[in-house]
């Protein structure tokens, strides 16, 4: 039996090489990041700390050439307290209160029931599978988010993340990591997202090649994974249980002189808008082109000293940011333009994630290019903020 019982979660944006955002339309108050901490202490305290990473399909792949395949969790976090207090008489659905502050909370796309909500509709799906059918009485779930939604910085993954997470430490399933990232890759089909903030840090990632029966399970439609929203039933029945080993991820090194300068436009774009305009084949040039990038890309960013003109050449890509340059003003011109040439500390840029976020990666003179870039989108009405993020080196874990 537990007391009273009390956790803050923590997670990270990942940032992945293209887009690889959660495919998911519906928005929660967690809903992009990478990347968990938790510590636990009974009857006192558990520390839920999730990391954010940014991948480069979605963002942060921090090599434009990652698409879908290399991600990294920057320290910019989402952060759940939590508390469960068996003696709390308070009657909530599901036995769970959620409370919200921090990006996007004055949002009609921040839900607070946990019924809707994606990081305790995830979490209620790794209970679910387990036989436990609702939150410990009381849970009290307060989560202060860091990470702008919608931006290409990974809020979707990182509430996905956060979600397994806290199903895992609530019901006590002791899950390893590699098996929270399958039942991550059953919400989040992008293995770049959640492995970067799952595991922290700079990683490749790619899905295995799974036998027609567990294929089937994986690619079972997200609304017969996630328990249903407000007026469906629960039936009682476990939900489909992930297969193991759906993927797979190899950690990089990352040089200690590189830092991240994200700048972040004040509009959205939608993880699906910017899918839709991707092409459904694409030459063979094209994708040999980004193969040979990335094969260079993941060892230049370990280098001491990194060579600018390398990364800037390893970053370059050819599968998604031509085809989202029309969904973002400015952005034809600003990968045109900065280079490490003209700007001295530059290492690379591209668009981070489904964009509109862009990630330069430098080791110097942070202030004059952010505001170069946020100058360039200025011409194009478009305000900016920004931020000097540095990789989260750990990953999602628990302190007891």
């Amino acid at each position: 039996m537990m007391g009273a019982l009390q956790a803050l979660f923590r997670a990270v944006g990942a940032y992945a090489g293209n887009t690889g955002r959660c495919p998911l339309t519906q928005r929660s108050p967690l809903l992009d990041d990478r990347a968990t901490k938790i510590e636990r202490m009974t009857n006192d305290g558990i520390l839920f700390d999730s990391q954010k990473g940014i991948i480069n399909d979605y963002a942060l792949d921090v090599k434009s050439p990652g698409f879908d395949v290399l991600g990294v969790a920057l320290t910019r976090f989402l952060e759940l307290q939590v508390d469960i207090d068996e003696h709390n008489s308070t009657e909530a659905l599901l036995n769970c209160i959620i409370q919200y502050q921090g990006e996007g909370g004055n949002s009609q796309d921040i839900d607070l029931a946990p019924d809707r909500n994606l990081l305790t509709r995830v979490a209620l799906y790794v209970l679910r599978c387990h036989d436990q059918h609702e939150f410990p009485a009381i849970t009290t779930i307060h989560i202060k988010n860091d990470i702008p939604l919608g931006r290409g910085l990974g809020s979707s993954g990182a509430a996905v993340v956060a979600g397994v997470v806290l199903g895992n430490e609530v019901g006590q399933l002791g899950l390893s990591k590699d098996r929270m990232l399958d039942f991550c890759l059953m919400i989040e089909r992008h293995p770049d997202n959640v492995a970067a903030a799952l595991y922290g840090s700079f990683v490749g990632t790619f899905l295995s090649d799974l036998d027609p029966e567990d294929m089937a399970r994986k690619e079972i439609p997200l609304s017969e994974v996630l328990p249903a929203p407000a007026g469906g039933l629960d039936t009682g029945l476990r939900p489909p249980i992930p297969p193991l080993g759906i993927g797979n991820h190899m950690s990089y090194p990352w040089s200690p002189e590189i830092k991240a300068i994200v700048i972040i436009p004040d509009f959205e774009v939608s993880t699906a808008k910017a899918r839709e305009v991707l092409p459904a084949q694409y030459p063979r040039a094209d994708v040999v082109h980004n193969t040979q990038r990335i094969a260079i890309l993941t060892h230049a960013l370990g280098q001491s000293p990194p060579n600018p003109e390398l990364i800037y050449s390893a970053m370059q890509d050819v599968i998604h940011q031509p085809y989202r340059k029309k969904l973002i003003p400015g952005l034809t011109e600003i990968l045109r333009s900065v280079k490490p040439k003209t700007h001295p500390g530059l290492l690379g840029i591209c668009l981070s994630g489904a964009g509109p976020t862009i990630l330069a990666l430098a080791t110097g003179n942070f202030e004059h290019i952010a505001h170069e870039i946020i100058n360039q989108f200025a011409e194009a009405n478009v305000k900016c903020s920004w931020s000097l993020l540095e990789p989260a080196r750990n990953g999602a874990t628990v302190t007891r």
